[in-house]
């Protein structure tokens, strides 16, 4: 093993030889980890090797250092790429380096406390921001400690007594040598899968973290390519996916591999990923719009199962840049598949096997139109309506508002359509209403679980809402300008919903609801 001075790496870096490759994760030490790694140093403490990547040619993509912008290399060879020890390498350069402007020009400075005892434990570097009043006779820069010219500024005035403990850390931080090991390949592969191993063996990398690195080429920058699709859902309002990392490595192996098991997902290669990676766009497109063309989701927060478009990918994989084409028959059971899911609560537990069995399915029925892929139980009750409750988050919530969704529904004041693509992007409480309002259904002695039952909400703006606040049903319907009969079997409510005690209202409309419900599985 070989070491570098730490002069000599700052160097190294100002000349543009040592650089971090776009794999990397980017630079997440907070000053006070960079004051505690510096305490390290000036204590004599080892701070662990770095590896380097050595290659003949300078990649196409790389990182910026922390908060610096990389120069130009000033010779083609060698370049070294940090594969270990970017935290600490780049937080020694950023405290040292005089040359490179940083892009953020608040970045804190570490300063070293003078006149203190010598604690083994406590450390004796603080960070400090440019805009703070720092006393600099009780702490001193360290970032003039390799600057000639600045040291003999930043030390005249102190005291013989500081001087010499300032030379002292001068000194310790001049001797002090960072042990490197340098892999020479020009193997892109190779590189990646010793990244991956290194980082299994200290600080783990997540799963999409670790297929980032064994995917990434000259040619394939998996997070790149992520970013754009990223801009490609803006539109459809599923930009969220992306961040939504276990979900898309689950859509990766269900198309490449046809399961999605932790086993499985650990099959996964660079190029499995890069060979298939144009059909599984396809596939999660696709889905999306089929998602909002025929059930109205028009956000990955309104799907009641985000597991569901795993199966869903599955099925509209392609390498054709359009996508497959569907028939009737399997739009109807794709469709009926996804209902029998939501109410089920299919995707609720052994998510694994369940999209396993799914995914066989999804590839039959896309060979075969006539193939059942709904061939589990499913019978909706009453309960479901009665006993869930209201809230935005929960997948029955979900199911239910997607139910009213599909069939139409109209506000409940002015008799005009919903705006379901608004009003479901926004995936809050607030577009919708207690056909029996919360506050006079407390004065009469109800209880929340059966105010907030699922039963008694419907689409409703916020504004119309406002309107009608606490008045009873009877009260409020004078309100309703457009034709009553429309808006209630809009809601699938009963048609004298509003003249009905509460327990009556309950009782009837669960009664269209399950009706319906079923009819859609």
């Amino acid at each position: 093993m070989q070491d570098y001075r730490i002069n000599k790496v700052i160097n190294k870096i100002a000349s543009g030889e040592i650089r971090i490759p776009s794999f990397q994760s980017d630079y997440i030490w907070e000053p006070e980890n960079v004051a505690f790694l510096m305490d390290s140093i000036y204590k004599g403490f080892p701070i662990g090797s770095v590896l380097f990547w050595r290659t003949s040619e300078k990649l196409h993509t790389e990182k910026q250092l922390g908060n610096y912008c990389l120069p130009e290399p000033t010779k083609n060879y060698p370049i070294d790429y940090v594969l270990d020890g970017q935290q600490r390498i780049t937080s020694i350069f950023s405290v040292f380096q005089t040359e490179l402007t940083p892009i953020n020009e608040n970045d804190a400075q570490i300063y070293f406390i003078m006149n203190e005892p010598k604690d083994t434990q406590n450390s004796r570097f603080v960070p400090f921001y440019k805009s703070d009043e720092v006393d600099l006779k009780k702490y001193f820069p360290i970032s003039v400690l390799f600057n000639t010219v600045e040291y003999r500024k930043a030390t005249s005035n102190l005291s013989d007594e500081c001087i010499k403990e300032i030379d002292d850390l001068q000194e310790k931080f001049k001797d002090y040598a960072i042990p490197y090991t340098v892999l020479e390949t020009d193997s892109k592969e190779n590189v990646a899968l010793v990244f991956e191993r290194i980082n299994r063996a200290g600080i783990p990398l997540n799963n999409f973290q670790l297929f980032n690195a064994w995917s990434w080429s000259e040619s394939f920058d998996l997070q790149e390519q992520l970013e754009q699709l990223s801009n490609d859902l803006e539109d459809f309002e599923f930009e969220g996916l992306v961040e939504q990392q276990d979900l898309l490595l689950k859509c990766f192996t269900g198309v490449i591999l046809g399961n999605t098991t932790p086993k499985d997902v650990m099959k996964l290669n660079g190029v499995l990923i890069r060979d298939n990676y144009n059909k599984i766009k396809t596939g999660i497109k696709s889905s999306i719009d089929f998602l909002r063309k025929e059930l109205n989701v028009y956000s990955l927060k309104s799907l009641p199962y985000t597991s569901m478009l795993v199966p869903l990918t599955v099925f509209f994989a392609s390498d054709k840049k359009n996508g497959e084409l569907y028939d009737d028959k399997q739009r109807e059971s794709l469709t009926r598949w996804f209902w029998r899911c939501c109410f089920s609560r299919r995707y609720s537990s052994g998510v694994n096997d369940v999209q396993q069995n799914d995914i066989e399915k999804m590839k039959k029925l896309r060979q075969d139109s006539n193939y059942n892929i709904c061939d589990f139980n499913c019978h909706v009750t009453e309960s479901f309506f009665k006993e869930n409750q209201f809230s935005a988050g929960a997948s029955a919530t979900k199911t239910f508002v997607l139910m009213l969704a599909s069939h139409t529904p109209r506000s409940f004041i002015s008799g005009s359509k919903v705006d379901l693509a608004k009003t479901l992007k926004m995936s809050t409480s607030r577009e919708f209403h207690h056909i029996f309002p919360d506050k006079y259904l407390q004065r009469l002695g109800f209880d929340k679980r059966k105010i907030y039952c699922l039963a008694n909400f419907c689409f409703l703006n916020n504004a119309d809402n406002q309107k009608i606040k606490d008045r009873a049903p009877s009260e409020y319907k004078n309100l309703i300008i457009g034709n009553l009969n429309n808006i209630m079997e809009s809601a699938l409510a009963p048609a004298n919903s509003l003249n009905l005690s509460y327990e009556e209202f309950i009782k009837e409309r669960t009664k269209i609801l399950v009706n319906y419900a079923n009819d859609l599985i």
